[in-house]
């Protein structure tokens, strides 16, 4: 339980709360980072993606190729289309707010799970499961790189 004379002292110290006010430069310069951001974003799960199938595919046949390059792309595609979503939205006239978000991310999943569950059943004959996990892990993880590297704003 928190300590009310603690929270009354400290609220005393602080004062009012004041509003942050942003310049449209401000407002440019956000948005610039936001765009490479995103850019950045998208353009290293879609190496991954091309990593994970030129990996298994080097190494264990073209069906693991090809299987690393669906569980990749069943994330990687629904991704892409929400980024770019996101980007008319930045440079356009409306913004995508919080709910709008959320509902994004809840599609993208959504879809990628759909994709997941499509090619396994379409192509069970053929799909190498570990080498479909590997090109899925690779594009959900490869923003680690970007923030390793401190590309990421």
């Amino acid at each position: 339980m928190p300590n009310p004379a603690y929270n009354a002292a400290q609220a005393e110290n602080e004062g009012p709360a004041e509003k942050l006010v942003l310049t449209e430069a401000d407002r440019a310069a956000l948005r610039a980072s936001s765009v490479r951001g995103l850019g950045r974003i998208v353009w290293v799960q879609g190496v991954a993606v091309l990593f994970a199938a030129l990996i298994c595919w080097l190494f264990f046949g073209w069906q693991a190729g090809v299987s690393a390059l669906v569980g990749g792309g069943a994330y990687y595609l629904p991704n892409l289309f929400f980024a770019v979503r996101l980007l008319v939205g930045m440079l356009g006239a409306r913004p995508v707010g919080p709910v709008g978000f959320l509902l994004g991310e809840l599609v993208k999943l959504g879809v990628a799970a759909l994709l997941l569950a499509w090619a396994a059943y379409e192509w069970q004959a053929w799909l190498v499961w570990l080498a479909m996990l590997f090109g899925l892990v690779c594009v959900l993880k490869s923003y680690v790189l970007l923030l390793m590297m401190g590309k990421l704003p």
